[in-house]
């Protein structure tokens, strides 16, 4: 038999053994200060709410954008670029992979491209986005028609953030309540400027069929005001991205 201690006004937590003062109906909570008694159904109830939709959350796919050109770095991969010995891609792929059990979906350019290489053996799927020069809302109309068919909501995450660790994604990732009213839940600085990464809740899929241009689904988030929930990470990893040879430079002195 399990027993639970029950506090006035907390939820009951599980015990290891009999306690020496327990409550024999069950559902009964004396209203003194401190009691010991099974459960009431309304909280077995809400622990099964609450199992479920963390089991929800586990299996959010991820969408990962690399498909860009790096057009300002000059002739270099800004998602090549080494990073304690990792490249950039490779780095937020492996940190998108440890944080869910669903699909990790990353829109690449057309084969043959050297971004393929650093993805070697990892357990992802790769999309390949033919007309990727049109910009970056042709990586999200493709890569969202690839989410599985049955995702309640898919993460966005941005390929060239080099400062996002893997507690931010999950930080992100447990924010979302698909019970609520809210659409958007998106990672912001610590002084709440809007970034990422972002989940869309399924209910906004099927506005990325209609993108173009480069805008990154700005306008599938205005969409949705008042239902956006910003998530605050530390300092400005969620918005610092690393765009030109001078901006990695500078970037890795700061590292120092």
């Amino acid at each position: 038999m399990t027993y639970f201690r029950v506090q006035k006004g907390q939820a009951p937590v599980r015990l290891a053994s009999k306690p020496r003062k327990w409550v024999q109906r069950l559902g009964q909570i004396d209203t003194t200060d401190m009691s010991y008694a099974r459960p009431p159904l309304r909280y077995v109830n809400f622990q099964l709410r609450w199992l479920m939709a963390l089991s929800v959350l586990s299996d959010l796919p991820i969408i990962l954008l690399a498909a860009g050109q790096s057009s300002r770095m000059r002739g270099a991969d800004k998602l090549l670029e080494d990073i304690d010995g990792i490249p950039l891609l490779r780095r937020l792929a492996d940190m998108a992979c440890a944080v869910t059990r669903g699909s990790v979906l990353i829109a690449l350019p057309h084969p043959p491209h050297p971004r393929y290489q650093c993805l070697d053996a990892l357990a992802a799927d790769r999309v390949a986005v033919p007309d990727a020069h049109e910009g970056m809302n042709a990586s999200l109309r493709t890569a969202v028609a690839a989410l599985p068919k049955d995702a309640p909501a898919a993460m966005l995450l941005l390929a060239d953030l080099p400062d996002l660790t893997q507690d931010d994604l999950s930080t992100v990732l447990h924010a979302v309540d698909l019970t609520s009213d809210t659409l958007v839940w998106r990672g912001a600085t610590q002084d709440g400027l809007p970034g990422h990464p972002i989940v869309f809740s399924a209910a906004l899929f099927r506005e990325f069929s209609t993108l173009v241009g480069d805008g990154g689904g700005r306008d599938i988030v205005a969409k949705a005001a008042g239902r956006v929930m910003l998530v605050p990470l530390p300092g400005d990893r969620a918005r610092r991205d690393l765009d030109t040879p001078e901006d990695w430079a500078n970037w890795r002195i700061g590292r120092k």
